[in-house]
């Protein structure tokens, strides 16, 4: 069958699925990493951030004729991949055959970062209600904002698909931009990425509202649950306090000496001396015994001569 006014026959939703589910099967089997946009029922988006950012595309002329094809795209299942980095999208679409799309997103302009700082700095309870998106009317303010907010503008947005329609959006890439928003209700970070903006910077305007809350006994949010919101390390290990002047070492308890080992010298000398008392003993005793036995023979010779 021939195209009709250079464009591929129309191809069935059914068919489109199973193109898409077909690819994403020979892409795992190899190994690659796939992460396909799954919608649950009619609603394409649920939460805060991914409503804001379908509201946002939606509010603007310039994408409204192809939007309501992408929608239907997306719903059925044809985005087959759909990878969010900083400041760039990639991501696969099953139409007539396997479309390739990038979208660049230019960075947020540090005035504008700025500014959404300033009008968020101490109005945020946590970082679990910023990404909940239970915000305070100036904070959804400051966050939506069409000129100064996170979301971009249109000028801000480079598109690409490698389909044959040369519109700006075609039904391909306007499916890439709803699947972006229903990555964003279960990934709000991946906006702050995709902007460029570092989250820590975010952190510490959110910080200062905690202490004031924590008197009145309002939950404070642990750094545990913050790096496993951002996927990042949060160092809270106490800092080494100064030593203080005025603190006393405790002395170690004093341990005794050992008595000193006696001199061989010694030793020897003192045996000798012992051994001089007990010949210088045995000596007098020996003495003292011969003298007896002397004076017993004498008297016994007398008595012998008077008998």
């Amino acid at each position: 069958m021939g195209w009709r006014y250079g464009y591929k026959p129309y191809v069935p939703v059914a068919k489109r699925r199973a193109q898409a589910a077909k690819e994403v099967a020979k892409r795992v089997k190899k190994g690659q990493a796939v992460s396909p946009v799954v919608i649950e029922g009619r609603a394409i988006v649920s939460t805060f951030w991914g409503k804001a950012w379908c509201t946002n595309l939606e509010s603007y002329s310039d994408f409204e004729n192809r939007l309501p094809r992408g929608r239907t795209y997306v719903r059925n299942g044809s985005v087959v991949d759909l990878k969010i980095e900083k400041g760039r999208i990639k991501a696969l679409v099953s139409g007539s055959e396997l479309y390739t799309v990038q979208i660049e997103i230019v960075a947020l302009p540090q005035q504008a970062w700025q500014v959404v700082k300033e009008l968020c700095a101490g109005k945020i309870g946590s970082l679990v209600e910023l990404l909940q998106g239970k915000l305070s009317n100036a904070v959804m303010e400051a966050v939506t904002d069409r000129a100064e907010g996170l979301f971009p503008k249109p000028k801000e947005i480079k598109m690409h698909c490698s389909c044959p329609d040369y519109a700006g959006m075609c039904k391909h890439l306007a499916a890439v931009m709803y699947g972006i928003g229903n990555r964003l209700d279960s990934s709000p970070e991946l906006l702050f990425e995709l902007r460029g903006v570092d989250h820590q910077e975010l952190i510490e305007q959110a910080i200062p509202a905690a202490p004031t809350r924590a008197k009145h006994g309002a939950p404070t949010i642990e750094s545990a649950e913050l790096g496993a919101i951002f996927d990042i390390e949060i160092n809270d290990s106490p800092a080494a306090e100064p030593p203080n002047s005025k603190t006393t070492t405790k002395k170690a308890p004093k341990v005794k000496k050992a008595p000193a080992a006696t001199k061989p010298a010694t030793v020897k000398k003192a045996a000798e001396k012992k051994i001089a008392e007990v010949k210088k003993a045995a000596g007098k005793k020996t003495a003292t015994v011969k003298k007896a036995t002397a004076a017993t023979k004498k008297k016994a010779t007398k008595v012998s001569k008077k008998g």
